[in-house]
């Protein structure tokens, strides 16, 4: 959906996330660890998955690591996207007792985000999996870490819908009102962003009723979002659009009712929950294996 299409986060974005979470975390260091750790500890940390999810974050996790320590290492860790079941070791890094402690927290936090995007999104698509429809997110993500949850949503194999306000046209109700309150209709509204909107963009235009569908496809918008209309209605509305526009629909999907959604033959199902409402991953971290100056091993 995005022209951008955007899938994996740059090294910079990932950096920038983590080093915003580092500083609330850690502004004032860590004083609990360093009460008790005045001397190195050498341990193996090993994060666990706890439940059957797709991972998600990975990639962040180990930033966090070496970013809290260069000189961590990362021993092992699963890929990005993967199916792992309760028991997995998702990722194990060595090093300074101290240093794993101080970056558990913010590595745990991100795991867990963005893998219960990537796990709630992949329920979505298996519930649609025997239809040609898509699952697609929205911009309900939260604010600064877009690109990450959008790219947990990937993950668990949804697609992007726009990244930014500047990345496609999308008229809205707010948008409606506005100008229905000039004289102008859904038919006129696409036609002026036709008119207004750089060159190549598709036109998207949210429609509520049959009669603003058939405005819609009157302004030949490229796409109509079907906006929390129920199955029966949605059924009625691709059988008015007969393929001239693509089909989009929203508004309370649940697994419980995205299926009956997706056998009317839409396009798309956009779902603000996959990023506004994934329970969070069951993560954990252990500590094994000390060895250091005081001698303890384990």
């Amino acid at each position: 959906m995005s022209r951008n299409n955007i899938k994996v986060p740059s090294l910079q974005t990932i950096r920038k996330a983590v080093q915003l979470a580092l500083d609330e975390d850690l502004d004032h260091g860590d004083v609990t660890t360093s009460a008790l750790f005045p001397l190195s500890i050498q341990a193996r940390a090993a994060i666990l998955a706890h439940q059957p999810m797709t991972v998600a974050g990975v990639a962040v996790a180990r930033e966090v690591f070496l970013a809290v320590d260069p000189s961590l290492r990362i021993v092992k860790s699963i890929n990005d996207g993967a199916t792992v079941k309760p028991g997995t070791e998702v990722i194990v890094v060595r090093g300074d007792v101290r240093s794993l402690l101080m970056a558990e927290r913010v590595a745990v936090n991100f795991l867990q985000q963005l893998s219960g995007i990537a796990t709630l999104t992949a329920k979505f698509c298996a519930a649609i999996r025997h239809t040609e429809t898509a699952i697609l997110d929205t911009r309900k993500t939260t604010p600064g870490l877009r690109a990450l949850e959008k790219w947990a949503v990937h993950l668990g194999g949804g697609r992007n819908h726009r990244f930014s306000l500047g990345d496609g046209v999308l008229i809205k109700d707010n948008h409606l009102a506005v100008l229905r309150s000039t004289g102008v209709d859904v038919a006129g509204a696409c036609r002026l962003a036709r008119a207004g909107a750089p060159h190549g963009l598709r036109i998207e235009v949210e429609a509520k009723s049959l009669q603003e569908v058939k405005e819609a496809l009157a302004g030949h918008a490229d796409i109509i979002l079907l906006d929390n209309m129920s199955p029966a209605l949605v059924q009625k509305a691709v059988a008015l659009i007969k393929k001239r526009a693509l089909v989009e629909v929203s508004g309370g999907i649940t697994l419980q009712t995205v299926a009956d959604m997706a056998q009317t033959g839409v396009d798309f199902i956009s779902v603000g929950a996959l990023t506004h409402s994934a329970p969070a991953a069951d993560l954990s971290m252990d500590l094994t294996g000390y060895r250091g100056s005081r001698g303890r091993t384990s």
